[in-house]
């Protein structure tokens, strides 16, 4: 039990997340109103996707220093939450553009389809996807492990670009972009009050716990396939 209560976290605090994410009261902000609940969902799962990447980065990282098999497939396995995880919270972010930006301030499809902030999430995300398809490309394991380690190095540095610093940089309707008029930022103090922050930071914590226990399932997995190879 001592060493499963993380386990636990990431069953309860998920569950907490989503009753209490739709019971309790919000505030009611101009253009978000009650879809500012879905902050629970789409800003937590970017939260647990950059903490999967982060740590298939390192693992990348250790792997070209000990070129140790176990280490890539931490890497690759991480990576792959991490995407999950990535593809949830842009899935959930185009389910707030819908109700927000087309069906409460008319915006036309076209303006909200060239959004920096849909692009560039896009863009990581294929490059994250790129790296799988890199993965599956080869038959020689070291030769795998050694390619992909340092492209995952590359497209954890991209990704930073794509989703957090360009679309700052340029007019957009994502809250808290220069330029914005889509309502104020979900993160704001003023914004967050304190009724949100009881389910907000245990969602974050308890998403990604379910990522990376969800992650050690598949790590096991792959480590018995390729017993034979794996220290």
């Amino acid at each position: 039990m001592q060493k499963n209560w993380w386990k636990i976290l990431a069953i309860l605090l998920p569950v907490y997340t989503i009753v209490a994410g739709f019971l309790l009261d919000v505030p009611r902000l101009p253009i978000l109103n009650e879809t500012i609940r879905n902050l629970y969902f789409h800003v937590c799962m970017w939260f647990g996707m950059m903490i999967l990447y982060t740590v298939s980065f390192v693992y990348s990282i250790k792997y070209l220093r000990s070129s140790n098999l176990r280490h890539d497939i931490f890497a690759s396995q991480f990576a792959m939450m991490g995407s999950f995880f990535g593809i949830l919270g842009y899935l959930t972010g185009v389910l707030w553009v819908n109700v927000t930006w087309i069906t409460d301030q008319h915006q036309s499809l076209g303006s909200v389809l060239k959004e920096p902030k849909l692009i560039g999430a896009a863009i990581g995300l294929l490059i994250y996807g790129a790296y799988f398809v890199l993965r599956g490309s080869f038959t020689d394991i070291d030769k795998k492990a050694r390619v992909t380690a340092v492209y995952n190095i590359f497209a954890f540095a991209l990704l930073f670009p794509c989703v957090w610093i360009i679309p700052r940089l340029v007019g957009s309707l994502h809250p808290g972009a220069p330029g914005s008029d889509s309502g104020n930022p979900a993160l704001d103090r003023k914004d967050l009050d304190e009724t949100m922050r009881l389910v907000f930071y245990p969602a974050v914590i308890g998403w990604t716990l379910l990522g990376t226990w969800l992650t050690t399932l598949n790590i096991r997995l792959e480590l018995l396939k390729n017993k034979d190879i794996v220290s």
